[in-house]
């Protein structure tokens, strides 16, 4: 199966369209076993999720292949830490125990550009020697644009790409690099398939702040009563549809939310694609959101 779980509503209240919180405890380990008996194989998380891991940690995660990622690098790493190396590698220990494991599959850098900077060798280095042990299977990199990838592939042999691709941010594909990843030996993660629920929320609906890009989610909503497709059905059929991309990475707010993937996942793919995809950065990049709000207020 494509899909993989993606744990970021495990450990915090993740999504911009998120009303319901953070799952509890008992709603993550309902997911879990569904997801196992469904198939899943891959589940993604991250140091910085909250309490993600530990609550992963807690129902047991031994019979799935997990991907963590390392969290920034703090601007003063600790006196008694030798380099960034060293504590990249007690961040590690500390995942791992939370995890319960003994290694992971894939461990990638939640900010690549870490490498590039000063810490870069030691950083470098560091993840290499925790392959060479047989602690982590692949090292890879999570990026919020292709732009990135360049300079990033020229620095280091990498196994794994993490990137957004949805019927709106389509950059993966249309720049290319796409292609360029897969016939470079890499497996390639995609997310945000629902860009954070956006996807999944009529024009009517949408957060004020995104008013400026209504014409999409209007064209977006006629799409779909032409074509009798739902919002779920067609986020989830994009990535799918290209045989480069090896999982496409979903969160969900609790067991019905999975359910309905799971069913979704059987609808007919749609002949065609909406005319709604964006470059525009204020729109496809979360992390751009907070940012473009304060410059409306």
């Amino acid at each position: 199966m494509k899909l993989a779980l993606g744990t970021a509503q495990f450990g915090m209240p993740y999504g911009i369209t998120n009303h319901a919180g953070q799952l509890s405890q008992s709603q993550g380990a309902e997911v879990l076993a569904s997801a196992y008996a469904k198939g899943i194989s891959v589940l993604d998380t991250a140091m910085a999720y909250g309490d993600a891991e530990a609550r992963l940690g807690h129902t047991g995660v031994q019979h799935f292949q997990i991907v963590t990622k390392l969290s920034q690098i703090p601007l003063a790493l600790p006196a008694e830490m030798a380099d960034a190396g060293a504590w990249a590698k007690e961040q590690f220990a500390a995942s791992l125990k939370r995890l319960g494991l003994s290694c992971v599959y894939g461990l990638l850098l939640h900010r690549p550009a870490d490498v590039m900077g000063e810490h870069g060798k030691a950083l470098l280095r560091a993840m290499q020697e925790l392959q060479d042990e047989g602690l982590v299977k692949k090292l890879g990199i999570s990026v919020y644009s292709p732009n990135e990838l360049e300079p990033l592939l020229k620095l280091a042999r990498w196994d794994l790409v993490q990137a957004p691709l949805n019927l709106i941010d389509r950059r993966l594909q249309t720049s290319g690099w796409l292609q360029r990843l897969k016939d470079s030996g890499l497996e390639v993660h995609t997310r945000t398939a629902f860009l954070q629920g956006l996807l999944l929320t009529h024009a009517s609906a949408l957060p004020p702040q995104f008013s400026e890009w209504i014409g999409l989610w209007r064209t977006w909503d006629q799409w779909q009563l032409d074509t009798g497709c739902s919002a779920l059905e067609a986020c989830l059929a994009y990535p799918q549809s290209f045989p480069e991309v090896d999982k496409v990475v979903v969160g969900v707010g609790g067991l019905d939310d999975f359910r309905k993937i799971l069913i979704a996942l059987h609808a007919p793919v749609p002949e065609h694609w909406p005319h709604i995809g964006s470059d525009d950065e204020k729109l496809i990049n979360p992390s751009q959101w907070a940012v473009h709000l304060e410059s409306r207020e």
